[in-house]
């Protein structure tokens, strides 16, 4: 081990390049724990629980049927917290994914905007579900969800100068993995929840160094709106 001279460390700090904030401004971060983040797979690893229970009525009554979107359309959201019950690859993935972007993730944003971020790339992963699956198929788990937030964290790092090319490789593979025929993966709630997430870190990112939380929350409530209405044009035509 060599030896570190106190006073050339002191000069390399105060000349070296500044490290570049990952995420958006810490004023407006949570403190403590990711609780968002440990509350969510408590809950999804609860209803799975559920789930195996022979005879359970809770994937039938949870998973989302686009043909019955205009009847029932909370399952848009509550098929997020469902998974396959076949594999334990599905949700052992999805939540290792959600602890570890979810921690990185989290703190920084906020729980609230956290929590904003996993629902609404959900519900916009189910959105495209219904616009591009067949209306009678049957979609289930958090894939909407988490592909939001990897590219949520994708986006603010690319836009805080950060290299993230292995990220990058990671979220095309998983995104050409849908589209293998037998794999029996929605490739649509994937497209839908990284887009959706990929425009939500553009608002937070956007607003980052402003005083008023309005114009974000205008903007967040502006996308869901934006999903809602796609919805509604889509059962209606």
């Amino acid at each position: 081990m060599g030896v570190h001279c106190p006073e050339c460390i002191k000069e390399a700090r105060a000349n070296g390049p500044k490290r570049k904030p990952i995420l958006v401004r810490a004023a407006r971060a949570s403190t403590g724990k990711p609780v968002v983040t440990y509350t969510l797979i408590a809950i999804t690893v609860a209803v799975f629980l559920l789930q195996i229970i022979p005879g359970s009525p809770v994937t039938f009554a949870l998973i989302y049927f686009p043909v019955l979107t205009e009847y029932e359309p909370w399952r848009m959201i509550s098929s997020a917290f469902l998974h396959s019950t076949s594999s334990i690859f599905h949700i052992g993935f999805n939540m290792f994914t959600l602890f570890i972007f979810g921690r990185a993730l989290e703190i920084p944003l906020g729980r609230a905007r956290f929590l904003a971020l996993y629902l609404i790339s959900a519900l916009g992963g189910s959105v495209a579900v219904l616009l591009m699956a067949e209306p009678r198929s049957a979609v289930l788990g958090a894939s909407g969800a988490i592909f939001g937030i990897v590219a949520a964290f994708f986006v603010i790092q690319r836009r805080m100068g950060v290299n993230n090319r292995v990220l990058l490789i990671v979220l095309v593979i998983n995104l050409v993995a849908g589209f293998i025929p037998g794999l029996n993966i929605s490739w649509q709630a994937h497209v839908g929840g990284l887009v959706t997430g990929a425009l939500l870190a553009l608002i937070f990112l956007r607003q980052r160094n402003k005083t008023s939380a309005i114009p974000e929350l205008a903007l967040v409530a502006l996308t869901v709106v934006g999903l809602i209405a796609v919805t509604l044009v889509r059962i209606l035509v």
